[in-house]
């Protein structure tokens, strides 16, 4: 099985999606408007967890190498419709607005909507550096609001103990599960040619870190995602 083909499957495509597949040493290939391409990477406008959730918000993230800035992940973030409603009260707000609005993102953090991150590689690294950089993010946020107690740092070790023995090779993919009224996370990584394997953190207080660290408005770690989040969601309320 090509890459491209697998990650089209373990992006949750249906044979209906891909219209044309061509395998050449360049290789093309046509998608119906059901997907979004976010550098090369095809992102399915909708996934179903246990209800259909939309993609509302997508980009990348970067790592400094030899003082150059290369891209390291692209980002779809998926979203119950639903969450327009517990936005309302921003009406009216243009998306470079809302992407400078911490309140905005805080109150889509909490509601009570489910929500799914999926990240793909660009830039192969260790897992044990993807998992040092959200270490130290969750810990940092934690620490900021006085919230760092030891059963956070166990539930960050076990994060940490996830990642070690993973290889993030390109076209890897990481997602992150929040259900609507539960405080926990579901991580999965998916590799080609591997049995996808998982974990789930019941720590509330290092979930909600981990929402803040990728949907945090201006300390997220994304900020074309978080432009891109508030330009869709303005249109949305829009409506």
């Amino acid at each position: 099985m090509t890459t491209l083909v697998w990650l089209m499957i373990s992006q949750g495509f249906q044979s209906s999606t891909v219209k044309y597949y061509k395998d050449t040493k360049n290789t093309q290939f046509s998608l119906s408007t059901e997907v979004v391409i976010v550098d090369e990477i095809p992102f399915p406008q909708q996934i179903t967890t246990t209800k259909p959730l939309s993609l509302l918000g997508h980009g990348f993230t970067e790592l400094e190498i030899h003082f150059l800035q290369i891209k390291f992940t692209a980002i779809g973030v998926y979203l119950e419709p639903e969450i327009v409603g517990h936005l309302k009260q921003w009406k009216g707000k243009i998306g470079k607005e809302l992407s400078k609005d911490d309140d905005f993102f805080n109150t889509l953090i909490v509601a009570p909507v489910e929500k799914f991150l999926r990240i793909v590689v660009i830039k192969e690294i260790k897992g044990s550096q993807y998992g040092v950089q959200l270490e130290s993010a969750v810990r940092d946020r934690l620490a900021a609001e006085d919230k760092y107690e030891d059963e956070d740092e166990a539930a960050l070790e076990k994060i940490d103990e996830f990642f070690q023995s993973k290889y993030l090779k390109k076209n890897s993919i990481i997602t992150f599960y929040f259900p609507a009224t539960s405080a926990t996370a579901e991580i999965v990584f998916s590799t080609e040619g591997k049995e996808d394997v998982k974990t789930k953190v019941e720590n509330a207080n290092v979930v909600e870190m981990i929402k803040k660290w990728y949907l945090g408005g201006t300390r997220g770690v994304s900020q074309t995602t978080i432009q891109s989040l508030a330009n869709t969601l303005s249109a949305e309320l829009a409506k």
